[in-house]
C-alpha cells in the first residue's frame, strides 16, 4: 500500500494531504485501499498534529493482530511537548506496523502523509460506515485551517 502524497496542498505554512480522511478532535488520518466492502486503512498523524505535539523522541504502536476500537488509543507517543495516547479513528484489525517509524519516530515528523505512516488495519465495516472523519477536500482544509489559526491564537505553534 502507498500513500499518493502528490495530493499534499500547503496551508498557511503546513503540509495537508487531501486524498484521505481525517480525525478531527486527534490529528489521525485514515488512507482507504482495497474493496469498499473489506477496506483496509492505513493510519497516521497530520503534519499539526506533529507539529504540536515537539519533537517525536518514542512510539509505542501495537502488534498485528491487535484489536482497534474507534475513539480508543492503540498507541503511546512520547515528544517534547506531549507524552499521551494515539487514539485510533477506526475499528478493525492491526495487519501492518511500520517498524521504520517505531524505530525513527522523527520519520512520522518528515514525512508525516508517506513514509512516516504508524498503521494499518483491516476495517470491521465498510468503507462508508467510517463515522466522525472528515471526507470532503474542501471542509478538510476549512478545518485545518481553523485549527491552525486557533493554534497560533492560543500560543501553541509560532506564528
Amino acid at each position: 500500500m502507498t500513500n499518493d502524497t502528490s495530493a499534499l496542498v500547503q496551508v498557511d505554512g503546513f503540509p495537508l494531504a487531501l486524498d484521505r480522511l481525517y480525525h478531527p478532535q486527534t490529528h489521525m488520518w485514515v488512507a482507504l485501499s482495497g474493496p469498499a466492502s473489506a477496506p483496509v486503512a492505513r493510519i497516521g498523524m497530520d503534519a499539526l498534529g506533529v507539529e504540536t505535539s515537539g519533537t517525536l523522541a518514542q512510539l509505542s504502536l501495537p502488534s498485528a493482530g491487535t484489536w482497534l476500537v474507534a475513539g480508543l488509543p492503540f498507541g503511546q507517543l512520547e515528544a517534547a511537548k506531549f507524552v499521551g495516547p494515539l487514539v485510533s479513528p477506526v475499528a478493525g484489525t492491526v495487519t501492518a506496523v511500520n517498524d521504520a517509524a517505531a524505530a525513527d519516530p522523527g520519520l512520522a515528523e518528515r514525512d508525516p502523509y508517506g513514509e512516516g505512516w504508524l498503521i494499518e488495519a483491516r476495517l470491521t465495516g465498510p468503507a462508508g460506515e467510517q463515522t466522525g472523519l472528515l471526507a470532503d477536500p474542501g471542509q478538510i482544509r476549512q478545518w485545518f485551517a481553523a485549527r491552525l489559526a486557533d493554534y497560533r491564537l492560543k500560543g501553541v505553534i509560532a506564528q
